[in-house]
């Protein structure tokens, strides 16, 4: 498994990934109903952002040459803290029928490599509170709770 940095060839791959992992994520709350019927009305614009955002990386899985999913890392800074920087999981989907396959905590320890060539002191990621899977899922790759983030919708 390998991660292959995304270039501007790649965006309807990653549009394509972006739109699964958000389709599956409506479930679990209204704030994540999307604005798009399928992944072909999704502009690439965002993506197309990050390839010119130093701070954003979008990278696909490989595996023996076929894309079996992706990856979006984004560093940030805090300089309150004294382990102020960081490096941030944003997405991270295996395509289905690829999962349980161990693919996706490779990606976790590539990534927890990267740490340190991005001068950062910590990997942090985010999930939706209910979904048990993904929270185990990052239990188990070494993750820790550490903040709870809470949404209000305002009409």
């Amino acid at each position: 498994m390998e991660l292959v940095e995304a270039t501007e060839g790649d965006l309807d791959a990653l549009v394509e990934r972006w739109y699964d992992l958000a389709t599956s994520m409506v479930s679990y709350s209204e704030l994540n109903q999307l604005a798009y019927a399928d992944a072909s009305e999704v502009p690439d614009e965002g993506f197309r952002e990050h390839l010119e955002d130093p701070s954003t990386t979008d990278y696909l899985v490989s595996v023996d040459g076929d894309t079996v999913g992706f990856v979006t890392l984004e560093t940030g800074h805090r300089p309150s803290r004294a382990r102020s920087r960081y490096l941030k999981i944003v997405n991270l989907a295996v395509d289905e029928e690829h999962r349980n396959r161990g693919y996706g905590a490779a990606v976790v320890e590539r990534v927890r490599a990267m740490v340190g060539d991005r001068d950062c002191d910590y990997l942090t990621v985010s999930c939706e509170w209910d979904n048990d899977g993904a929270r185990r899922f990052y239990r188990d790759a070494g993750f820790e709770p550490k903040q709870v983030t809470y949404a209000q919708r305002v009409e």
